[in-house]
């Protein structure tokens, strides 16, 4: 983690904003949270960064960290840490500007958790490691990231078409409470600000599929 300081950086203050909303100050979980009819209406625009370092509970900000764990300093060592740095939080605000769209009329919507920023990072990851092996939690075989990260944006986005029709319906909606669109425009914008600030990622990715 020495050759990540940004990774490094981005875990502990997750880990301690995160904390003390757990065991100091809870309210600091409504006053942090994306709230998409809160920016609108109030101009809370600090909601698109402060939005992603608290988190629903201890294993959402385990799951979160883990990941950013594993797959953050590999792009880091590659981007260094400053386009890192864009990167994750140029994710988090595709993320929240999904989410603002999504969720524009909702009054009683609120998002917390980095998962769009880290989305991001993974997306990033793959167009470097195309054929790195991804394992899930159960699953013994390893799933290339090139057939994972296309695989998490389907099922995100079948997931937000499925929550829209539950909320017509009268469900709880919003894809059984994870915001899967914020998954979804995390995995984008990582994905177009890593090929912006590393152009050679693309001939990268097309040498490694031998094209």
């Amino acid at each position: 983690m020495e050759s990540a300081p940004i990774t490094l950086l981005l875990l502990a203050a997750n880990a301690l904003v995160s904390g003390y909303a757990f065991f100091m100050d809870p309210s600091l979980m409504e006053r942090f949270s994306f709230r998409p009819r809160r920016v609108l209406e109030h101009e809370e625009y600090y909601r698109f960064i402060s939005g992603g370092f608290v988190h629903a509970g201890i294993a959402h900000l385990a799951f979160n960290m883990i990941t950013l764990y594993f797959f953050g300093p590999n792009l880091e060592s590659l981007l260094g840490p400053l386009r890192f740095l864009g990167v994750y939080f140029g994710a988090e605000l595709a993320a929240h500007a999904v989410t603002l769209y999504m969720h524009r009329n909702d009054p009683h919507y609120a998002a917390v958790g980095a998962s769009g920023a880290i989305s991001g990072v993974l997306f990033g990851f793959c167009l470097f490691y195309p054929f790195s092996k991804i394992y899930l939690f159960f699953v013994p075989i390893g799933i290339p990231a090139l057939v994972f990260a296309p695989g998490y944006v389907l099922i995100s986005i079948y997931a937000m078409r499925e929550g829209g029709r539950q909320s017509t319906r009268g469900g709880r909606g919003g894809g059984g409470g994870i915001a899967h669109e914020a998954h979804v425009g995390g995995a984008i914008g990582g994905l177009l600000l890593t090929i912006l600030l590393e152009p050679r990622a693309i001939p990268l990715f097309l040498q490694q599929l031998g094209l």
